[in-house]
């Protein structure tokens, strides 16, 4: 007889689904738009969006689809930089980038995002240059 042991059934997220919760998250972040806002536009609670944020429930390929659209991108745009990509394209991970975790963390933070968008519209390379050296020279110091 088959016995179901809740314990191993509860999966964690394979890194997938949370690549993909994690790309929803960030591009909610980037439009300004709220959990509740998205919920609404793909016809879901917003606890919901925070499961597929989470990486907690997988999304369905309909589903994505609305999510695409209503965050204005490409449903391609969720699976950029995958973990399996670079096995997939027969391609070492040596021979890519790594961006540290606390990188892309602060990237998809409210913060970065504000200074990211602030930065992107400077458009004098000498201005950008000087606020890299502001910014170095306020890291250096201990408040």
């Amino acid at each position: 007889m088959l016995s179901i042991n809740s314990e191993t059934t509860r999966r964690k997220p394979n890194s997938v689904d949370a690549h993909v919760g994690r790309r929803i998250r960030q591009r909610r972040l980037w439009q300004n738009m709220s959990q509740a806002t998205l919920a609404e536009a793909i016809g879901v609670t917003f606890q919901q969006v925070q499961k597929y944020e989470k990486g907690v429930n997988r999304v369905g390929a309909g589903r994505l689809q609305q999510i695409s659209k209503a965050l204005k991108v490409q449903p391609c745009y969720f699976f950029e930089d995958t973990p399996d990509k670079n096995q997939s394209d027969g391609q070492s991970a040596a021979n890519q980038t790594e961006i540290p975790p606390e990188v892309v963390e602060f990237a998809a933070s409210e913060e970065g995002i504000e200074l990211i968008r602030a930065f992107s519209r400077v458009g004098d390379n000498d201005v950008r240059r000087r606020i890299v050296m502001l910014l170095k020279s306020l890291s250096a110091h201990e408040w």
